[in-house]
């Protein structure tokens, strides 16, 4: 019962789309009338994320505390977290490329994704705007990404002035959240009635789109559960490493699979990181700040959504600047999402603005997004583990004391 009550939502939001996808294939064409329903859904969305990635990013950074020791781990720390997270997306791109999702459906003529000008002023425009209200515009998120975790430093900088500041930014974060939540209520009718409308005008070939592209999810985020993840034990311990991680690893991430939340792992994985023989100080660091920043299952899922998205718009997700960007823009996903249920739909929020896709594009992402959220928790949820065991091994100079 626990389990069907965490993804209630998710099977209510599945219901939605196959009720649409049925009624698409029913009435074809003619369910474009009921295609405004779905757009005053995505348009719900559309305005909550510039709020939902100011707090969010802004109350991680305020509340990190500053010190030596402190620093120190957050420092290592924050290298792993890069890294794996580079690393899982840099493999998935790989698995894409080895079995590509072909383009089988074009939701819409192809877009261009170039700016004018020459590098510099390209790179100006991505990562500033000229006026303070350009940043509150969707198209501009990256700016809007630098200028909102520069708050947050300024805040975490101000000490005990700042303190009403912070409490503010939590408080924003928490209500935010809760608008996404109301908002996501009404998910089964809003994407329902969006795909019906892609169903019917495009055809049942959005199908194998999917099937193949979930396929890919699920084969590699397996693999690289079992064989990343135990890689980083090894070099964390070696084989007695390897032994500890997964004799401690199963009731986290059982845990993960019953909550749909990464946050409400971290007493799990807290309890199994001391059984892995991480020190107290970094296992209290890590465990918590992993489950809201780092995010492997949502690193590997952006490149998937990314390549389905290229692929439906007529665009190649193989040149070098393009896989600069999905690189980078995966990171940002990855610390942007809550380690909430349905946090990745911020995500999937992001990376349309950041490449300047129109509207069609958010319910493949949402859909994609939807599908793989309980391997992805899993990921998520268990790779902090593992980020700790490493952080141990690269600060402390030693192995885990494992035992």
């Amino acid at each position: 019962m626990g389990f069907l009550k965490t993804y209630s939502s998710m099977f209510w939001l599945l219901a939605g789309i196959i009720a649409g996808s049925i009624a698409g294939l029913i009435f074809g064409e003619r369910v474009v009338i009921i295609k405004p329903i779905g757009d005053i859904f995505l348009n719900l969305l559309f305005t909550v994320i510039i709020p939902l990635v100011f707090f969010s990013i802004a109350n991680a950074i305020a509340h990190i505390e500053a010190g030596n020791k402190l620093g120190r781990i957050l420092g290592v720390m924050s290298l792993l977290f890069l890294a794996t997270i580079l690393i899982s997306a840099f493999f998935t791109i790989v698995a894409v490329w080895i079995f590509p999702i072909h383009q089988q459906v074009t939701l819409s003529k192809a877009i261009s994704l170039e700016q004018p000008g020459n590098w510099g002023e390209q790179l100006a425009r991505l990562l500033t705007v000229s006026e303070f209200y350009e940043l509150l515009s969707r198209k501009n998120m990256l700016p809007f990404i630098i200028f909102s975790g520069l708050v947050g430093f300024a805040a975490m900088r101000a000490g005990e002035s700042g303190r009403a500041f912070r409490q503010f930014l939590h408080s924003g974060n928490e209500v935010i959240k809760e608008v996404l939540t109301v908002i996501m209520k009404l998910g089964p009718v809003g994407l329902g009635a969006y795909f019906a409308y892609q169903v019917g005008t495009v055809g049942p070939q959005l199908f194998g789109t999917y099937a193949h592209s979930l396929g890919i999810y699920y084969g590699f985020g397996i693999f690289y559960f079992i064989v990343g993840f135990t890689l980083y034990a090894f070099i964390a311990g070696g084989i007695p490493g390897v032994k500890i991680f997964w004799k401690n690893n199963i009731v986290p991430s059982l845990t993960a699979l019953g909550t749909g939340s990464s946050i409400a792992t971290i007493p799990a994985n807290l309890n199994a990181v001391g059984r892995m023989g991480v020190p107290a100080d970094i296992g209290s660091v890590v465990v918590p700040l992993g489950a809201t920043l780092h995010k492997d299952g949502s690193s590997i899922s952006s490149i998937i959504k990314m390549a389905v998205v290229f692929a439906m718009f007529g665009k190649s997700f193989d040149s070098p600047s393009v896989i600069i960007m999905a690189l980078g823009v995966t990171v940002i996903a990855s610390i942007v999402e809550g380690g909430i249920p349905n946090g990745g739909y911020i995500g999937e929020l992001l990376v349309m603005s950041i490449y300047g896709f129109p509207v069609e594009a958010l319910p493949p992402l949402m859909i994609i997004g939807t599908l793989v959220d309980p391997l992805a928790t899993i990921l998520n949820a268990t790779g902090d583990n593992v980020a700790a065991m490493l952080t141990t091994r690269f600060l402390r100079g030693r192995a885990p004391a494992v035992s």
